[in-house]
């Protein structure tokens, strides 16, 4: 018992920040406030647009932003990771607000953050690497669609019309437009967009999006914009941290959203931390460790009226892209973001939610990989199937489940792809192992067949079909030093075949057993089926002269023709024919 809490106390303190955090910090501070500054900038008018997209207000996307930004960068697992309220997190909980009410969003990303620390605690971190490639593009195709389409009703300047799919929410609102246009906002979320996308390619280093907000509020102000309808009163500062929200009976209900909360947190976060590591020299994130902060960030943040947060990928881009070294640069940018809920909230309320519509249609825009998605088209036809069919999932289902049939389509398709590799062969018997008049003897009796690569489950059925075909033979010998890897259904196939053959009259024996193999087909009865004289072969050579000695007991071949053979022929084992080799 003892053991057992040391060694959970030391995986916890290796999930903790160490001192060589604090030594990062102090090694180029200018750099990292600069950053950081650059990071809030652009990362206000998208928190103030996923809070607002989120169901919750722009001050629920504030809230996230410091106080999950905070505690993300303190105890993440990268330097680099610039953490708050993400597109992708906003597509999951427009539903959830939809069906549960804000105080199920709130008990949903408190739960999720304890399924987040729980999931650093069994060190899960390590399995983002087995995400496909494809999986992730299809899946940021398809939440820069849904992004794109939840920001419609704001940019048309109509109310949101009721609803949890994007695509019967954004017809409606086309429809009430067309009813009633309102040409101001499409007007000011445009000018926004062009702005964003325009100025990013001419001048990459620019906050272009809080320019073009400032702008559009400057104007909508100046000119008396009454169709251009603002954020509104926000408060002063943070609440109170409070679990008024929490409600015990409804634990039960919500435990499926924060599961596909807490696996769309760790997705997404694992993905942006990773970016960041392939954007920078010698850095390297702890995977574990960023899902421990990330799960204090989401048990945080709901206690301040925040929605659930992820690594911002975008967010994260521009933090490495501006020089940020260390965690310094994250946390100056949580407390600027703080200073302004503190100090500009009756500023900020003034911004047109056409303008916010805007930066998340130009940031919708830049998420889209042109290059990328083309490489992934042209690289297979599984890949490019993978990519539609995620993407296509993202956007009509949601995004748990985009994942899900991603993943599950490129298993089965990785699965095609190896038992492809798996060859079952009849090899010749070698003339140099008996005479001329033996060999023909032997040939017309004995078979030899060599399995290569992997016997699992989607190749055994193949097998199976092809070996119980053999023609009348008395001996089959199977070569199995080659088999890459065996599964239960393999060895099941294999004691079904050989049962079949025996049926027949036909003794099966085996050459070249691994030692791993052996306990799997030892499990199902298949090992004592395959060595019937009670011996193992090692080689080939041996097990076609335990054959002979069959062969002889059966009257097929005189009497000590084996032992003739074996003091007139050379020995068998040096034949390169029958030679066992390791499987590649």
């Amino acid at each position: 018992m003892t053991s057992l809490i040391s060694r959970a106390g030391a995986r916890f303190g290796a999930l903790l920040p160490a001192r060589a955090d604090l030594t990062d910090m102090r090694r180029a501070p200018r750099r990292d406030l600069l950053a950081g500054l650059t990071v809030a900038i652009v990362a206000l008018p998208l928190a103030l647009g996923f809070g607002v997209s989120s169901g919750l207000g722009a001050e629920a996307g504030l809230a996230t932003a410091v106080v999950a930004g905070t505690l993300a960068a303190l105890f993440g697992g990268s330097n680099l990771q610039v953490s708050g309220p993400t597109g992708a997190m906003t597509v999951v909980l427009v539903p959830i607000v939809g069906a549960y009410g804000p105080s199920g969003v709130l008990t949903v990303g408190l739960m999720a953050g304890v399924m987040l620390v729980v999931l650093a605690a069994l060190r899960a971190g390590k399995y983002m690497q087995y995400v496909p490639a494809p999986v992730v593009e299809g899946f940021t195709l398809g939440i820069a669609c849904v992004i794109g389409l939840q920001q419609i009703p704001s940019a048309l300047g109509v109310p949101k019309p009721e609803g949890d799919r994007v695509l019967v929410v954004t017809w409606r609102a086309v429809e009430e437009f067309a009813r009633h246009p309102n040409w101001t906002a499409v007007g000011l979320a445009a000018a926004v967009a062009a702005v964003m996308l325009v100025g990013a390619r001419l001048r990459p280093t620019v906050p272009f999006s809080i320019l073009a907000v400032i702008a559009a509020t400057v104007v909508a102000q100046l000119a008396g914009l009454d169709a251009a309808e603002p954020i509104g009163d926000l408060p002063f500062g943070l609440p109170a941290p409070s679990l008024g929200f929490l409600e015990l009976d409804s634990l039960g209900t919500l435990l499926a959203p924060a599961v596909a909360v807490a696996a769309l947190a760790a997705l997404e976060s694992l993905l942006s931390a990773s970016v960041a590591d392939g954007m920078t020299v010698g850095q390297r994130h702890d995977p574990d460790r960023e899902l421990f902060g990330q799960g204090l960030a989401n048990i945080a943040a709901p206690l301040f009226g925040g929605v659930p947060a992820t690594g911002a990928i975008a967010r994260t881009a521009v933090n490495v892209r501006t020089g940020a070294g260390s965690r310094l640069a994250s946390l100056v940018h949580a407390a600027i973001l703080a200073v302004i809920v503190f100090a500009a909230a009756p500023l900020v309320s003034r911004i047109p939610l056409a303008a916010l519509a805007g930066v998340l249609l130009a940031t919708a825009v830049r998420m889209v990989e042109v290059g990328s998605l083309r490489a992934m088209a042209g690289a297979t036809r599984a890949d490019a199937l993978i990519l539609v069919l995620t993407a296509v999932a993202t956007l009509a289902l949601d995004l748990v489940y985009a994942v899900i049939i991603g993943l599950a389509v490129a298993g089965v398709l990785a699965l095609r792809a190896v038992a492809g590799q798996a060859r079952f062969d009849q090899v010749p018997l070698d003339r140099g192992d008996h005479s001329v008049e033996e060999h023909a003897l032997l040939a017309e009796h004995i078979v030899a067949y060599r399995i290569d690569g992997p016997l699992f489950f989607a190749a055994a059925h193949r097998f199976l079909l092809e070996l119980t075909e053999v023609a009348d033979v008395r001996v089959v010998i199977l070569r199995m030093s080659r088999v890459s890897t065996m599964d239960a259904t393999g060895a099941l196939v294999v004691k079904d075949a050989v049962e079949k053959l025996t049926r027949r009259g036909i003794l099966v024996l085996a050459s070249g057993i691994r030692p791993g193999q052996h306990q799997v087909l030892d499990s199902v009865g298949a090992l004592d089926l395959l060595r019937p004289d009670g011996r193992d072969y090692a080689t080939t050579p041996e097990a076609i002269r335990g054959a002979r000695d069959h062969l002889e007991r059966a009257g097929v071949l005189p009497p000590g023709a084996a032992h003739q053979e074996q003091q007139a022929v050379p020995n068998p084992a040096d034949s390169p024919e029958f030679r066992e080799e390791p499987a590649p």
